[in-house]
């Protein structure tokens, strides 16, 4: 009898194991920026839109056919916007993030391919990767949803 008892008390815990993990709610994806993480997003962006600004800069550089200070200003400035484009589309809701990271990638892809046209001393090809980078980077930036 207290052979079986145990048994049974052993077989009862499984049990109750066995209902408790698989029981529960499952955590939903949310499907709207709720506001604090709307005012989170507008935090990641500044630096972003920072860089926005400093695009002006480097279409100076280009207007003035300044090679080197252009291929200095993408790596140096303008070095840091990856990392921040990183952190925004991480922080963006994942249907959203898939666009995001796939605008990221165009914006720096335009970008060395500058670099390496501004290398060549190519004029029609640095101003066309340089507004390629231009769109990409603003329609990476509308993605941002605005408080």
């Amino acid at each position: 009898m207290p052979r079986i008892r145990s048994i049974l008390s052993l077989l009862l815990v499984a049990v109750a194991i066995f209902c408790v993990s698989c029981g529960g709610q499952k955590a939903s994806i949310p499907t709207t920026y709720a506001p604090e993480k709307i005012e989170q997003l507008q935090v990641l962006v500044e630096p972003i839109e920072e860089a926005k600004e400093n695009f002006d800069v480097l279409k100076g550089f280009i207007a003035d056919e300044n090679w080197i200070d252009t291929r200095t200003y993408i790596h140096g400035p303008l070095g840091g916007l990856r990392q921040e484009m990183s952190s925004l589309t991480r922080s963006l809701l994942p249907k959203d993030q898939k666009q995001a990271k796939s605008l990221s990638q165009a914006l720096f892809s335009d970008l060395e391919r500058l670099d390496a046209a501004a290398k060549e001393r190519n004029s029609v090809a640095v101003q066309r990767h340089y507004r390629e980078a231009v769109n990409d980077l603003q329609s990476f930036l509308d993605l941002v949803p605005k408080s």
